[in-house]
């Protein structure tokens, strides 16, 4: 087996598109509109990569092709990849791969070492594809930074294996983007930061503390939301992500981080149409330097209160007007469907 980075040069060339999709190839993706044969399906691409290693029939599932490509660059494209050219012997480090693939593409918490080897690996608990903060270890081998996913898989692929037995080793990498994580997950568990569920609606509310953004230049208009620690707690199907500021709230409404992968286990989430719940909050903001809107430029992100600059904005809504819109607009929905 060898690691190409795809390009077109590719196109016509026999070969297995692991966790990205690329035509005229055989799948092993959990992107959507990927073709994996149903036997070796799973939630992450590294999950399907463990069962195409561990399966008896590989020789036929793979068609006899030893090339192996990827389109992009992040924790669970490199795991996977790692894995399909590694076979059985990456079969001992199962359960770290798939809390590492879990940790990069779904901002997940499944270990304290598999949010580690993902951070040290992509750089953020950020759900991916979105993180172009460039990969921790690249630029740690380099000696640079590097902004070619091609070159990082050149630098990364020979370290997975030491990466994943000797995860202390890189400590200066994961160090501080654990930290956010633990202290997040310490925030919800002191009862700081908060989930109130509404099951019928499967609405989550999060209201998250002021002091998760406090210090260190930490700011909710500039930095990603605590999106591991969120999908620890939150169950719902529509994340309503409310931070206190001075003057109002900063908002903005996600789908759980999974949602943009086709999966397996975890149960698939259908986009709602949230322009009713639109038209009430617009009718009810007081701030009118901003708006609500609705903002995909992130995965699972629906909808943001933003000013002119696409900027988060102060509310001068409370939390639970925004949820009692959301939830009128859901059964508004429920009501126009037909019995």
């Amino acid at each position: 087996m060898r690691f190409e980075f795809y390009t077109e040069a590719l196109d016509n060339v026999p070969k297995l598109s692991v966790d990205g999709t690329v035509d005229n190839s055989i799948h092993f993706s959990h992107w959507e509109g990927n073709r994996t044969p149903p036997e070796v399906k799973a939630d992450t691409s590294t999950e399907i990569a463990l069962k195409l290693a561990a399966s008896p029939n590989r020789a036929q599932l793979t068609n006899g092709i030893e090339l192996v490509t990827n389109n992009h660059f992040d924790t669970d494209g490199v795991l996977s990849v790692w894995t399909v050219l590694n076979g059985e012997r990456a079969l001992p480090y199962r359960d770290l791969l798939i809390a590492a693939a879990e940790a990069g593409d779904f901002s997940e918490y499944s270990s304290d070492d598999g949010v580690r080897v993902s951070i040290t690996i992509q750089g953020s608990d950020q759900a991916s594809p979105n993180n172009d903060e460039g990969s921790p270890l690249a630029r740690l081998i380099a000696g640079e930074e590097v902004d070619d996913d091609a070159r990082a898989y050149e630098l990364v692929l020979p370290r997975v294996e030491h990466l994943l037995t000797n995860i202390s080793d890189y400590e200066s990498l994961w160090r501080e983007g654990w930290d956010k994580v633990a202290t997040a997950i310490e925030s919800f568990e002191q009862g700081k930061s908060r989930v109130t569920e509404y099951s019928e609606e499967k609405i989550s509310l999060i209201t998250l503390a002021p002091e998760l953004f406090d210090g260190a230049g930490f700011s909710p208009t500039r930095h990603s939301a605590p999106y591991t620690a969120i999908s620890k707690f939150a169950r719902g199907e529509l994340f309503l992500i409310a931070i206190p500021t001075n003057g109002g709230w900063f908002y903005r409404i996600d789908y759980p981080y999974y949602s943009w992968a086709e999966t397996v286990v975890r149960p698939r989430i259908e986009h709602r149409d949230l322009s009713g719940a639109l038209r009430l909050l617009k009718d009810k903001e007081g701030n009118h330097d901003g708006q609500w809107q609705t903002d995909n430029r992130e995965m699972t992100s629906a909808v943001k209160f933003l000013d002119a600059a696409r900027t988060l904005a102060a509310s001068r809504l409370e939390p639970d007007e925004v949820v009692e819109a959301l939830r009128n607009s859901s059964a508004r929905a429920a009501i126009s469907v037909p019995k």
